[in-house]
Order: C-alpha cells, then sequence, then structure tokens
C-alpha cells in the first residue's frame, strides 16, 4: 500500500489566498487518517494535491518516498470518492462500478467478477442493473465507493462522503467504510467537519485551521491532550469549558489559579504545577471538559465551584446545566478573529443567544458572540488570547456540567461542582498549551 509525505506543503492561489500554510503530515501504510476542520480550513485543497488535482505553490509531495509533485493523477494509484457521488446518470450500477476497470482494459470476465465482488462487499449486489436515480443516497454512496474499491488502489481519498446524507445513515455507513477499509489495509486519508467521524474512524486525526496544522494524534490523544486552545475548544461536546485564570504561586505548597470570584488550588506534587507557576502574575487560560465536573454538596470538600444555574439543555440521555461561578470566559471562534462584546441584559441576552445559534447554522464570523480570540493566524502570525477590552466588554463564563436526564433544577437554582484537576489544562496566552512535555 501506499505511503504519503507532505514536506513544508503551501498553496497560494492567483488571488493571494492562503489555502494551506507550510504543513508537514505523514500517512503510514494502511493508515486511516482523517483531516479535520471548519469549512475553508484548507483540508479539501491537501486532498486534492495529494490527489495531483492541485499542485503546490512551495513543498513537496512524496508517495512511496517518491516526490510525485510533477506525477499526473492517473499515475498516482489513487481512487478517490467525492461529497456529491459523482456517478453516470445513464449508466447502470454495474456499469459505474465497472468503468475504471474498462478504461484500464481488464477483460469482460474477470471485469465482472471483481465487480460482483464489490458489490456484494458493499451490500449492493441487488441493484446491480438500476440506474443511479433509482438509488437511495447511502446506495449512491456504496455505489462511488465500489468503482473506487474495485480498482484496488494504494491510497484512498475521501472528501466528506458522508455529509449529504441524514445522521442515522452517516453512523451506519461510517461503521462500514471504516471496517472495509481496515479489511482492504488500504491507506486511507478521509475530509470531514464531523468531529464525531474523526474520532470513531480514524488512526490518528490531523486538526487543521485556517490551513495551519493544529495538531496531529490519536483520536485518544487530540482529545485528552489538545496542543492548541483550538483544537480542545473544536473537539468535543459539549464543548470545553475555557476560563481566563490569574496564577499565584506558593512554593512547596500549591500553585493557585484566580478565577475571578472564585479559585482552585494546583498541588505542588502535581508534575504539572511547575510548568504552570512559570506564569506567576500572569494570565492563562483553564480548560476544563463536562466530564472532570461532578455536582456536590455546597459544603464538599476538595476543589468546588460554587454557581448559579443560568440554562438548562435536555438532550434525552442527560441535561446539560450552564453555571455562572462569577468566571471570564475564553471563547475560539471557529474561523477566527476578536471580536468585542457588551455584556447585555434580559433581552438582549436572549437576542445574544439567538444570534449565537444563527452565526453556527449559517458559518459567518462577525456578529456581537463571535467572541473575544484569535488562536493561531496563517503564516505564522500569532496573537494574544487574553487581550483585556475591558471589563464591560467581557463575557461571562457558563459552565456546561452534565446532569441526570430532566434533573428536579431550574434555571436560577445554586449548585456547587467539584473539579477533578488532574483533569485540567492549561494554555498560555498564545492558545499554546503549558504543559506540552508531560505525560
Amino acid at each position: 500500500m501506499t505511503t504519503v509525505a507532505l514536506k513544508d506543503v503551501t498553496k497560494v492561489f492567483p488571488d493571494g489566498t492562503v489555502a494551506v500554510d507550510n504543513v508537514s503530515l505523514d500517512v503510514n501504510d494502511g493508515e486511516f487518517m482523517v483531516l479535520l476542520g471548519p469549512s475553508g480550513c484548507g483540508k479539501s485543497t491537501v486532498l486534492r494535491m495529494v490527489a495531483g488535482l492541485e499542485d503546490p505553490t512551495t513543498g513537496a509531495v512524496m508517495l512511496d518516498g517518491e516526490l510525485a509533485n510533477d506525477l499526473p493523477p492517473r499515475e498516482r494509484g489513487i481512487a478517490m470518492v467525492f461529497q456529491d457521488f459523482a456517478l453516470y446518470p445513464h449508466m447502470s450500477v454495474g456499469a459505474n462500478i465497472a468503468f475504471p476497470l474498462r478504461l484500464s482494459g481488464v477483460e469482460e470476465g474477470p471485469r465482472g467478477e471483481r465487480v460482483a465482488d464489490v458489490a456484494s462487499a458493499l451490500g449492493i449486489g441487488d441493484v446491480l442493473g438500476r440506474k443511479p436515480s433509482q438509488l437511495s443516497g447511502g446506495q449512491r454512496q456504496r455505489v462511488a465507493m465500489g468503482r473506487a474499491i474495485v480498482r484496488r488502489p494504494g491510497l484512498f481519498l475521501m472528501d466528506e462522503p458522508l455529509s449529504n446524507l441524514d445522521s442515522g445513515l452517516r453512523a451506519e455507513l461510517r461503521a462500514e467504510i471504516s471496517g472495509l477499509v481496515r479489511e482492504l489495509g488500504v491507506s486511507t486519508i478521509y475530509v470531514t467537519h464531523d468531529q464525531a467521524e474523526a474520532l470513531t474512524m480514524a488512526d490518528r486525526v490531523a486538526i487543521m485551521r485556517k490551513g495551519v496544522l493544529q495538531d496531529v494524534g490519536t483520536p485518544t490523544q487530540v482529545y485528552g491532550r489538545p496542543a492548541t486552545l483550538y483544537v480542545a475548544a473544536f473537539l468535543g461536546s459539549p464543548r470545553m469549558n475555557l476560563l481566563e485564570a490569574t496564577v499565584y504561586v506558593h512554593l512547596d505548597r500549591y500553585v493557585t489559579l484566580n478565577l475571578g470570584e472564585q479559585a482552585l488550588y494546583l498541588p505542588w506534587d502535581d508534575i504539572r504545577a511547575r510548568a504552570v507557576a512559570h506564569y506567576h502574575g500572569e494570565r492563562i487560560v483553564v480548560g476544563m471538559r463536562a466530564e472532570a465536573l461532578t455536582p456536590v454538596a455546597p459544603d464538599s470538600p476538595g476543589d468546588v465551584l460554587q454557581g448559579r444555574i443560568r440554562y438548562l439543555e435536555h438532550h434525552g440521555h442527560e441535561s446539560l446545566a450552564f453555571l455562572d461561578v462569577g468566571a471570564t470566559a475564553i471563547v475560539v471562534d471557529d474561523l477566527g478573529g476578536p471580536v468585542t462584546e457588551e455584556r447585555p441584559t434580559g433581552a438582549g441576552r436572549g437576542l445574544r443567544r439567538l444570534g449565537q445559534v444563527m452565526q453556527r447554522l449559517t458559518g459567518r464570523t462577525g456578529g456581537p458572540d463571535q467572541s473575544s480570540l484569535d488562536v493561531r493566524s496563517p503564516r505564522g502570525s500569532r496573537t494574544s488570547v487574553l487581550n483585556d477590552p475591558g471589563r464591560h466588554h467581557r463575557r461571562p463564563a457558563e459552565l456546561a456540567v452534565r446532569l441526570a436526564p430532566y434533573p428536579a433544577v431550574t434555571a436560577g437554582h445554586p449548585m456547587a461542582v467539584s473539579v477533578r484537576m488532574d483533569a485540567l489544562h492549561f494554555f498560555d496566552e498564545r492558545g499554546d498549551r503549558i504543559d506540552v512535555g508531560w505525560r
């Protein structure tokens, strides 16, 4: 099977847009690599450069250790599955799957056997005589995959192949794709914006933002130890709680993390305390996921934060409570760009939330809650995520806490949560992980 290596690859389009910025990435033999990120982050451009559909502006694309920059797409031993299926409407399912074999001059007998084998493996053996218009979306995607698989390529490239399907079918097909690709042992690069696909399917995940590679690792590594603030905010549902904290060191005792009205205490015997202690008197970002927070009695010992429920979300299997603990939130915009914010009250808060939902649905930036920070900008420029625009432009934290389904609490109720200190994440003012060397 094929190995892939991108060496300092940059792609700049004629209008000056930097789509991919100095990306280096290796895909091992038989590995399932997922490129993850929001729309416009450059992941599909990376895929197209590997396929030979785009030429890198600078850098090298290596296939099996050989430079492939000038190699035509048809000579790269690659099969690509697109988002829109790209089937020939006038051909039957069988003819669609057999088309690349016919182009390669494979005899009709062996060609029919390979088509039948692939169709049977994908569960579409009974529809070989139909036209694509007579198939469901899931069947069409299986036909598109069959056309790629039948060539027996050394490398699969998949560009958001499930994004046009409903959620139930996506879950079914991502399990099938993952199992089938591993059974075939084919190296695969899979592009998606869906973190559920990435975390459930990948051997390794590469997270991109604005053309810059943010983090690479196994799903466990990028979720449990995100390298940057952006990765921490992007992965997980609900999103990681990110709070501004001021560090105060008490040598040989503990490190105080002042969260505004309350504080947490990192024990000195915690190996991470040494790294955090370098920021004495400075502000950092403290991240805590919902699973690190447990509701407790108000007078419980240990590291406990007191708050009041702002609102509840009911999800059937669980409820999420969002607490005001008197801390300042750090909000990372998916598309970047610092925007100041007036603190709304009453109806203004409701409108703010409505605007926030619409921005997430439409992907537009620039609204009042598109928030405060830029973590890493293209071409290596870095900006502080802790710029203080003033007290009246700061957003209060809404700490997400998991509760049982439909708990006997409502908005306005007080609540105390115990914090697992070993599950905290620490980031500096530029958005880089502080305790990066700790395992």
